[in-house]
């Protein structure tokens, strides 16, 4: 199986060792070509365009931040959908009648409207091409062990076609319904993420200003029966003053103005995507989501 990859961000690149240390070939396309140097070392070759990953690779998956950077690699020069319909046959614009070949599949990892997914899906199906979205629930430290939770939607077939792949990037995947279901099941669950983020601030904070050491309370709460990955993962970060992202604040906030896109209209979750975009505005975004720590602190 060739698998051709789109995107060496902070995921992207810890995904694509993995891939490539369980024995697939991959073939990377970046619009920065000097990130691919490191993957090239393990044994990665490089694409002139996303056209050529998808005439020349049986998968093409895409890592990318945002919709907007998921439709360049789609409708750009040379993009994904750039040529006509048809088979794998070395060539993008191939005379193949569309619908005949789904041999090919491109998987969407990207955190995006599930609009835009079924959008993708419903286009590439009329050039045969399968669609899955495949978004992730996990950041670097998960990516780099293989142990992300994957949440699919799509054909079960093609589904089935891509759980060796899926196995070698996460612990669990899951198949929930048509296409778009992958990133309603990420939203929802990054909504959760944000409550999570912002309970563990506000807790720290009031403690805190009540005169609780921050260690003291961070011990309290993963002692306790609240702890959690993420207030197991962050207390580190608080105790370090350590804002680096592993997960930047600037994308859970797109996360967020999605799921209210997408029909978010409880209280609490409003609440919860204003104080995110509001973060976002002060100039936080390239910050890891716990420095919502800083933004409450004002």
């Amino acid at each position: 199986m060739k698998i051709g990859w789109i995107g060496l961000g902070n995921m992207g690149i810890p995904m694509v060792k993995n891939l490539i240390r369980s024995g697939f070939s991959v073939v990377l396309y970046n619009r920065t070509a000097s990130k691919a140097a490191p993957l090239q070392e393990l044994g990665a070759t490089l694409a002139e365009s996303p056209a050529v990953l998808l005439a020349t690779c049986d998968i093409v998956i895409t890592m990318v931040s945002d919709d907007e950077a998921l439709r360049q690699v789609h409708d750009g020069e040379n993009g994904l959908l750039s040529g006509g319909p048809g088979g794998k046959d070395g060539s993008p614009g191939s005379d193949r009648q569309p619908g005949v070949d789904r041999s090919r599949i491109v998987i969407d990892m990207s955190t995006v409207s599930p609009a835009t997914s079924r959008e993708l899906a419903e286009r590439l199906a009329a050039k045969g091409i399968a669609y899955l979205d495949a978004p992730v629930s996990g950041s670097v430290k998960p990516a780099e062990d293989g142990q992300l939770v994957i949440m699919v939607g799509g054909k079960k077939e093609d589904y089935e076609k891509a759980l060796p792949i899926f196995g070698c990037l996460g612990k669990r995947s899951f198949l929930l319904g048509n296409q778009g279901s992958g990133n309603v099941a990420k939203l929802a669950i990054n909504l959760l993420l944000a409550f999570n983020v912002q309970g563990l601030a506000e807790t720290v904070l009031f403690a805190q200003d009540n005169g609780i050491a921050t260690g003291d309370m961070l011990a309290i709460i993963n002692e306790s029966a609240l702890a959690n990955g993420i207030t197991r993962l962050k207390a580190n970060n608080i105790l370090e003053n350590n804002f680096k992202a592993a997960f930047a604040l600037k994308h859970l906030a797109k996360d967020l103005r999605l799921a209210k896109e997408q029909g978010l209209q409880t209280a609490a979750g409003l609440l919860i995507q204003d104080e995110f975009r509001r973060a976002l505005a002060d100039g936080l975004g390239d910050q890891d989501i716990i420095a919502m720590l800083n933004f409450l602190k004002k």
